[in-house]
């Protein structure tokens, strides 16, 4: 079985300003107010004080990253994931209409960011320099999205090097990309193990309580898993239908209005838990 042909590997670059500055004489200031060294603590000011624009980028950001890391799977590299060929169109859509939301939210910055600049040099009186403010011919630049793919690597090497050190090489490559999808199908694994597990506690204490996205999140990782089963894994795929079809087809309320279920739902999760125990080598 090539992985090759059922992965991609993915890198999502985003850069956006901060609007957060180190100032040196503040820290130097307080730390003389309050009589303490300079190094027992740094004043970061925000430049852009009371401003909900550039706050809905960064929140828009800080959503993005967690829907790509959400459908990815790791891949040894930092800031490298794997993305499964059978979830590739559903995830690219769903990327290309957050970038063009994040481009926009960008945009709406951009057009408001003079007058938010003039709005901080009120606020911040004494704190505020002209210079840590970039113009707004430059501030645009400060922001970028990009989404990378590349394939998955294998050991077809046409290149004019020593027979052995190739060969080396070939069989290096072989192991990485095998430890790689060994790792890749552990994660998927876990993270529908830790959503069972995480409603196995909840209802197990009759006390506890719990919001609808228990099993809203449940439902939700049981059809993710459906796209990033890449290795075909029937035993977890059997797993994934049982759990989708017990533990996830009952309705919050439900749970909470009926102490019986709640237990035996509780139970269900608990034994569910175990037989994955077995497949996943714990």
């Amino acid at each position: 079985m090539n992985l090759s042909d059922r992965a991609l590997l993915v890198q999502l670059s985003i850069s956006q300003w901060t609007a957060r500055k180190y100032d040196k004489k503040a820290t130097q200031e307080v730390a003389m107010t309050f009589n303490t060294s300079k190094d027992a603590g740094r004043y970061n000011k925000s430049l852009l004080p009371m401003n909900d624009y550039l706050d809905r980028v960064h929140k828009k950001t800080t959503h993005i990253r967690e829907k790509f890391y959400k459908n990815t799977l790791p891949w040894g590299m930092e800031g490298t994931m794997m993305l499964p060929t059978t979830n590739y169109l559903s995830f690219m859509t769903e990327f290309r209409k957050e970038k063009h939301e994040w481009m926009t939210l960008v945009q709406d910055f951009v057009a408001e960011y003079p007058r938010l600049q003039m709005d901080a040099q009120r606020v911040l009186g004494g704190l505020y320099a002209d210079s840590d403010y970039p113009s707004s011919l430059d501030i645009e630049r400060k922001f970028k999205i990009d989404m990378a793919v590349f394939p998955v690597p294998n050991t077809d090497f046409r290149v004019s090097i020593a027979s052995d050190e190739l060969t080396r090489i070939q069989q290096d490559v072989e192991a990485r990309v095998a430890n790689a999808q060994a790792e890749a199908m552990k994660e998927v694994w876990t993270r529908l193990y830790d959503r069972v597990k995480h409603m196995a506690e909840k209802l197990a204490d009759p006390k506890a309580i719990f919001r609808d996205t228990l099993v809203d999140n449940l439902k939700d990782q049981c059809s993710m898993l459906s796209r990033l089963n890449f290795m075909d894994d029937p035993d977890l795929e059997s797993m994934r239908q049982q759990v989708e079809g017990t533990l996830a087809s009952h309705h919050p309320d439900a749970l909470r209005n009926d102490p019986d279920l709640r237990r035996d739902t509780a139970a269900e999760a608990k034994a569910i838990m175990d037989k994955m125990s077995v497949f996943m080598g714990a």
